[in-house]
């Protein structure tokens, strides 16, 4: 005769049960497929170039609109991969803007007094940021002060040393210093390279190192341990601790993932701007944010979305270049973005509480 099943004690939290497990998945399966929060990143995306090609034809020139926005968009599609990597923890990097600014100077002061080539100095600049990444993540693992406060101090001792830096050894504000290959990259396409009668598309040359990034980012979230392990860390701290996740490795290591981002944007700036310059950086914070909150990543961490930090940045880009070739002032294009962001993103929650309803009546 077998023994009696354990009777489950009371007083500990147990998950679901059998008919909540069931009911969940049915009703996540029955969510329409609006519900995702890429697609309505899209549709919004489509109804404003539409949009804004209707007020002004200029949009849809080449060389005029189309390849400047691909630019902008790949510095800011790495900014908000940037803040994507701490985010994924819950934390935030508000030294985004300055970890940008001292790579570009060390970048700039190799370039211009060890003459190292372009992508050498990269592999320095990226160094950089990601030591100063990983130091604010040995902080805040090491003080268990909040990210915020950590990464807010940092930023304001960083202002004060790129400044120092660029008067002192620096001889002014800028690097204006041009290795081989930097001029190629800042002013060349795709469609300048032709093979035979066959030329590629006005794609500027910066734009497949954005590509890469949110590629490499998006399969180290996806398919790597340290990834999934990050996302652990974010969602629940103690479960991962339990779990045996060196938390503390792993916020380190996030951390210095959101330097090197950041020295990356850096790169690209100084590359668009054609100098290495001590404001590189100064307008990063907001769009750091913007990509990765507009596309679906959690501010308190857990879940990411690469796909969709591209489209957020992109949102972001489309309304700035449209509003500047409306010729808003600068006062008013700050107004603008900040309404009609405000506006995307709440027609967008709404959208989402409608579909869950809809899936859990299903």
């Amino acid at each position: 005769m077998s023994a009696p099943l354990p009777q489950p004690d009371p007083t500990i939290a147990t998950g679901p049960t059998s008919d909540q497990q069931v009911a969940q998945p049915r009703a996540v399966r029955t969510l329409p497929f609006w519900a995702n929060p890429r697609f309505g990143l899209l549709i919004v995306i489509a109804v404003l170039v539409v949009v804004f090609s209707s007020l002004r034809s200029s949009f849809l020139n080449v060389d005029l609109t189309i390849v400047p926005m691909q630019a902008d968009l790949s510095v800011f599609l790495v900014v908000g991969l940037a803040q994507l990597a701490v985010l994924s923890l819950g934390h935030m990097n508000l030294a985004v803007p300055r970890m940008a600014a001292i790579s570009a100077f060390v970048m700039g002061w190799c370039y211009q007094h060890l003459s190292v080539p372009l992508w050498p100095g990269l592999l320095i600049g990226l160094a950089v940021g990601a030591t100063v990444g990983a130091a604010a993540g040995w902080i805040i693992t090491t003080t268990r002060v909040n990210s915020f406060v950590v990464t807010l101090a940092l930023d304001f001792a960083l202002v004060g040393l790129v400044s120092l830096l660029y008067s002192g050894v620096g001889d002014g504000v800028a690097f204006n210093v041009h290795p081989a290959g930097m001029d190629s990259l800042r002013t060349d396409t795709f469609s300048d390279y032709c093979m035979g009668n066959l030329c590629g598309p006005p794609v500027p040359l910066i734009v497949p190192i954005a590509v890469l990034a949110a590629i490499v980012v998006g399969l180290l979230f996806r398919v790597s341990r340290v990834g999934r392990e990050i996302l652990m860390t974010g969602s629940n701290l103690r479960a991962a601790e339990l779990s045996g996740i060196p938390t503390s490795r792993r916020i380190i290591q996030a951390h210095a993932l959101s330097g090197l981002l950041s020295a990356l944007a850096g790169f690209l700036l100084a590359i668009n701007s054609g100098a290495f310059s001590a404001d590189i950086g100064s307008s990063f914070m907001l769009p750091s944010f913007l990509g990765p909150v507009l596309g679906g990543t959690l501010l308190s961490g857990g879940a990411v979305s690469v796909l969709g930090t591209v489209l957020g940045a992109a949102l972001t880009e489309v309304i700035r270049t449209g509003l500047n070739l409306l010729q808003f002032s600068v006062q008013q294009l700050n107004i603008y973005i900040g309404v009609v962001l405000v506006v995307a993103l709440s027609l967008d929650r709404v959208r989402q509480v409608v579909a869950e309803r809809r899936g859990s009546r299903s």
